[in-house]
C-alpha cells in the first residue's frame, strides 16, 4: 500500500498546483497512517486548499469514507469574465486523478468568520487540521483558535510556513499561540516548511512516529528545543532536494521517488 502511495506523492501529486513537497507529504502519510493503526478516529481539515495538492493526499491515503473538509475563498488570480476559476480547476484536479471532491464538504468563504461548529458540525472532531490559509497575525491567531476548537484529544495541526522570512506574522501568530498554550500544545516535528503540534499527552506517541516511519528514514533526525518541548527536526539536505527537482524538470517525476529511500 506504501508504494502505491508513494508512487501517487511522487509522480501524480506533482501535477497539482501547490506548495506540499514530498518530504511533508511523507509527513503526513507517516500520521495519518499511525492515527489509522491505533484508531484515532476524527476528521480532517484543511485552511487554503489552493487547488488540492493536499487535500488529495488526504483522500488518497485515507480512502473514500473519510470526511475531509476544504476551506478556502477560491478566489486567486480570478477575473470577473473569465469561466476556468480556482474552484474549478479543484473539482477537476479531482476528476483527474479519480478522487473527486465531496462538495458538500467545502466551504467557500473566510476562515475567519467560522466557528468550531460549523466544522464539528460537519465532520466532527478533527483529527488533522492543516493550517495554510492567510498569512497576516489576525488570520493566524483565528486559525488557531478555529482549530483548536475543533480538534480531538489525539489531534495534530500542521501548520504551513512557520519560518518563512516572506511571512514573518505567521512566525509571530504560530510563536504566540504555543507561548500563550504552553501547558497544553506541545510541538513534536519540524520541516522547512511546516510545524506539527498536538496535546501534550501525546507528544511521546507522535515523536516514536515521527522517529519510527520508514517512509522518513531518509531524512536526518534532529531533536530541537522548542518553547518547552522536545521537537524531531526532520533534515533534508539541499544536495537531495536540487537532485529531486533536477529530476522533476527533466521529466523524470516517475523516478524521483528514488532520491527519498
Amino acid at each position: 500500500m506504501n508504494g502505491e502511495i508513494r508512487k501517487f506523492i511522487f509522480k501524480d501529486l506533482q501535477t497539482v498546483d501547490g506548495y506540499i513537497d514530498p518530504p511533508d507529504a511523507l509527513v503526513f502519510l507517516a500520521l495519518l497512517q499511525a492515527q489509522n493503526t491505533h484508531q484515532l478516529s476524527g476528521g480532517i481539515a484543511e485552511i487554503g486548499v489552493f487547488y488540492g495538492r493536499s487535500y488529495f493526499l488526504f483522500r488518497k491515503v485515507c480512502g473514500g469514507s473519510e470526511k475531509i473538509l476544504a476551506i478556502d475563498l477560491f478566489d486567486i488570480d480570478q477575473e470577473a469574465d473569465e469561466a476556468v476559476t480556482q474552484y474549478s480547476r479543484f473539482i477537476e484536479n479531482g476528476e483527474r486523478l479519480h478522487l473527486p471532491v465531496d462538495q458538500d464538504l467545502v466551504i467557500r468563504g473566510d476562515s475567519t468568520q467560522l466557528r468550531p461548529e460549523d466544522i464539528t458540525g460537519k465532520i466532527g472532531q478533527t483529527r488533522f487540521f492543516s493550517i495554510d490559509g492567510g498569512h497576516m497575525l489576525h488570520h493566524v491567531v483565528s486559525d488557531s483558535a478555529l482549530a483548536l476548537g475543533t480538534l480531538a484529544p489525539h489531534g495534530i495541526i500542521a501548520f504551513d510556513d512557520t519560518f518563512n522570512p516572506a511571512w514573518p506574522e505567521v512566525t509571530v501568530g504560530v510563536t504566540d499561540v504555543l507561548r500563550q498554550r504552553q501547558d497544553e500544545l506541545a510541538t513534536f516535528c519540524m520541516t522547512k516548511y511546516k510545524t506539527y503540534v498536538c496535546r501534550r499527552e501525546f507528544h511521546d506517541f507522535y515523536c516514536r512516529v515521527i522517529n519510527e516511519a520508514p517512509d522518513l528514514y531518509a531524512f536526518g533526525h534532529l531533536e530541537t528545543d522548542f518553547l518547552g518541548s522536545k521537537a524531531i527536526r526532520l533534515h533534508n539536505p539541499m544536495a537531495r532536494r536540487m537532485i529531486y527537482e533536477m529530476m522533476v524538470r527533466s521529466g523524470m517525476r516517475s523516478l524521483s521517488e528514488r532520491v527519498y529511500r
